[in-house]
């Protein structure tokens, strides 16, 4: 079992950022993933996910608000070397920039393959591999939360 953070980060046109990553090995292709990632002793899910942006991206936040969506179940082992997760879902706004590399751990140098900004639109017709199988459901709800903020 894992506690992880992962979060929706969408720029002003709606498009998201995704990174196209392995997991666990290179035995299987890699798939389009959020930026986040797991939740260290001490720290609770809203710490975990300003840290992980800060670390995956070189975005720093103060707050990434309260969680949208709080999902325990089942992982693709494929790319998992645990068999459950409890992922906190987080979703923020942000003008369109371009990730730095810089606070990468060494596995993700070689893990991490590109990054992308993804409509929703684009993610449903090039229906590349991502995970979890209901990312672009996630990203639609999480959109539809940035524009009642937005309209606030």
């Amino acid at each position: 079992m894992r506690d992880t953070s992962r979060l929706i980060v969408a720029d002003d046109h709606d498009a998201v950022l995704l990174f196209l990553t392995y997991g666990k090995n290179h035995d299987v292709p890699p798939r389009w993933i959020t930026p986040g990632g797991g939740v260290d002793p001490g720290e609770d899910f809203p710490a975990a996910a300003v840290r992980e942006l800060a670390e995956e991206t070189g975005l720093r936040v103060d707050s990434v608000g309260a969680a949208f969506a709080v999902v325990e179940a089942a992982v693709d082992q494929r790319w998992h070397p645990y068999d459950r997760g409890t992922w906190a879902w987080f979703a923020i706004r942000t003008p369109r920039f371009t990730p730095s590399s810089a606070g990468w751990m060494p596995d993700e140098h070689v893990d991490i393959v590109e990054h992308r900004w993804w409509t929703l639109a684009e993610l449903r017709a090039e229906a590349p591999s991502f995970e979890p199988d209901d990312l672009p459901a996630l990203i639609e709800r999480a959109l539809e939360l940035l524009h009642a903020d937005d309209a606030r």
